[in-house]
C-alpha cells in the first residue's frame, strides 16, 4: 500500500511537471541562473581565499643584501633580523638558491636566463613574522638596517586581496538573495497555474475526505524535482566551464609568472553539491508550498 502511494506521488509531480512545460523552463532557467551565479562568485572567492591563506602562511618579507655584500655583513644582517620584535624565522638564500628559483618560474622559457649566473643575484633573508599586524614595524626597522638593499613585502597583496574577497562575499551574498526570491516567485506561480488547472479535481479529492498533505505532496514532489534538475544541470555547467577556464589560465605564461595555484574544482565539488542540493529542494519545498495555501485554506 505504502508503495502505491509513493508511486503515486511521484507520477504526479513528474505528470505535473510536463503539463506546464513553458512554465517548468521558466522554472529551471531562473533556478539555473541563480545556481551558476552561485557557483561563478563561489570559485572565485575560493580562489582568493586559498591564495590569501598561501601568502598568510608566509607571513612576511623577503629581505635583499647588496650585491657585493661580505660574509661577515651576511652572517652579522642574519643576527640583526633576529633581535626584531615580531620576526618569527630568518631562513638564507643563497644566489644559487635565487637562480635556480628564477629558472623554476620561467619554466620552458628558462632560456631567456641564458648568459646570466647565480652571481647576477644577490642573497637574501626570508622573514616570516609572528602577528601579521606587525608588519609596518618590523619593515621600518629592517629598512634601517645597513647592507639592506631591497624589502619584498607581500603585505599590500594580501590587504588587496582580503577586500576583493570580502566584495565578493558581499555581492555573492546579495545577489544569491535577490535570485532565491526570484525563483520561489516563479516556482510557486508555476505550481499555482498546475493546482488552478486541477482545482476541481482537488476539490473532489478534498470532498471524499482527502487530507491537505496528500493532495499538496505531488506539488511539493513536483517543485523538488525541477530543483533537484537545476542542481544537476548546474554543477555540469560550473563544472566543465570552470575546468576548461583553470586550464586555459593555468597554460598561459603571464599566470605561470605570478605562480599561484588554482583550486582544482574537485576540492570544491562538495560543498558545490551539497548547496545547490540544499538550494533545489528548499526553493522547490518553500514555492510548492507558498502555491498551495490558497487552495487547501491552510
Amino acid at each position: 500500500m505504502k508503495y502505491n502511494i509513493i508511486s503515486y506521488f511521484l507520477t504526479e509531480g513528474f505528470r505535473n511537471i510536463f503539463k506546464n512545460k513553458k512554465s517548468t523552463f521558466s522554472c529551471l532557467g531562473v533556478m539555473c541562473a541563480t545556481m551558476l551565479i552561485f557557483g561563478l562568485f563561489f570559485t572565485i572567492g575560493k580562489n582568493i581565499n586559498s591564495w590569501i591563506q598561501n601568502l598568510e602562511q608566509e607571513q612576511g618579507m623577503q629581505v635583499f643584501m647588496e650585491y657585493d655584500a661580505t660574509e661577515e655583513e651576511i652572517s652579522k644582517l642574519k643576527e640583526d633580523l633576529s633581535k626584531i620584535e615580531g620576526v618569527n624565522s630568518v631562513t638564507f638564500v643563497s644566489k644559487e638558491d635565487a637562480y635556480n628559483t628564477m629558472k623554476e618560474r620561467f619554466g620552458k622559457n628558462e632560456n631567456a636566463l641564458r648568459g646570466f649566473t647565480a652571481d647576477a643575484f644577490s642573497v637574501s633573508y626570508m622573514i616570516t613574522l609572528t602577528d601579521l599586524n606587525l608588519n609596518n614595524q618590523v619593515y621600518e626597522a629592517i629598512n634601517s638596517l645597513e647592507t639592506v638593499r631591497e624589502i619584498q613585502n607581500k603585505r599590500d597583496t594580501i590587504e588587496t586581496l582580503s577586500k576583493v574577497g570580502n566584495t565578493i562575499q558581499l555581492v555573492t551574498f546579495t545577489m544569491f538573495a535577490i535570485l532565491i526570491l526570484i525563483s520561489l516567485f516563479i516556482i510557486s506561480n508555476t505550481i499555482k497555474l498546475t493546482v488552478h488547472a486541477r482545482r476541481k479535481e482537488i476539490s473532489i479529492m478534498k470532498y471524499v475526505g482527502a487530507t491537505n498533505g496528500f493532495i499538496r505532496t505531488p506539488f511539493i514532489i513536483e517543485g523538488i524535482i525541477i530543483g533537484l534538475i537545476s542542481g544537476i544541470l548546474s554543477i555540469l555547467i560550473v563544472g566543465g566551464g570552470y575546468n576548461y577556464i583553470a586550464t586555459q589560465i593555468a597554460g598561459s605564461e603571464t599566470w605561470q609568472k605570478l605562480s599561484l595555484d588554482l583550486v582544482s574544482f574537485g576540492d570544491m565539488i562538495g560543498q558545490i553539491v551539497l548547496v545547490y542540493m540544499v538550494l533545489g529542494v528548499g526553493i522547490g519545498i518553500i514555492g510548492s508550498s507558498i502555491s498551495m495555501r490558497k487552495y487547501l485554506d491552510v
